[in-house]
């Protein structure tokens, strides 16, 4: 028999008659159904006090409620890591953003970059010209100093 407070529930006081019952028969076994009235109570009592402590305090007394923490830490566990791939996926969503403007920027800088080489290649196309109309120049004023102008003396 055992006496509970309500708020123990049901499950906890069997429990405990449960682990009284399978304590006694494993230390006296057969023993007992010898035994006279009370002849175990001074070894015992201390095994009922340690149990009555346990289940009165101890919250892993409860099977249920243990298994109930337990779920209750994974499903939180879960949780981290739900909201880790979360995190994750969001930051794989802005590297790819950031890809993408990368892409655009090289697409852009290769255009520019070959505009500015055909750009510079017909001023230096322009300016080889120039040069090689100014060496004609000379080479004409030079020699028509030495053979006139006309150059029916050369």
């Amino acid at each position: 028999l055992v006496v509970a407070d309500e708020s123990f529930g049901r499950r906890l006081p069997f429990g405990f008659l449960e682990d009284i019952k399978q304590r006694f028969m494993g230390t006296y076994k057969d023993g007992f159904q010898a035994a006279v009235a009370y002849e175990y109570n001074e070894q015992f009592s201390k095994v009922l006090a340690e149990r009555m402590h346990f289940y009165a305090t101890d919250p892993g007394a409860d099977a249920i409620n243990r298994v109930t923490g337990q779920v209750l830490e994974v499903k939180n566990i879960m949780i981290e890591n739900i909201e880790r791939i979360l995190e994750r996926g969001e930051k794989l969503d802005l590297l790819v953003d950031k890809t993408e403007v990368l892409q655009e920027g090289a697409l852009t800088f290769r255009r520019e970059a070959r505009r500015v080489r055909q750009t510079l290649w017909w001023k230096s196309a322009k300016l080889w010209v120039v040069m090689a109309v100014a060496l004609v120049a000379l080479l004409y004023f030079i020699m028509g100093l030495v053979c006139g102008f006309t150059l029916d003396d050369c």
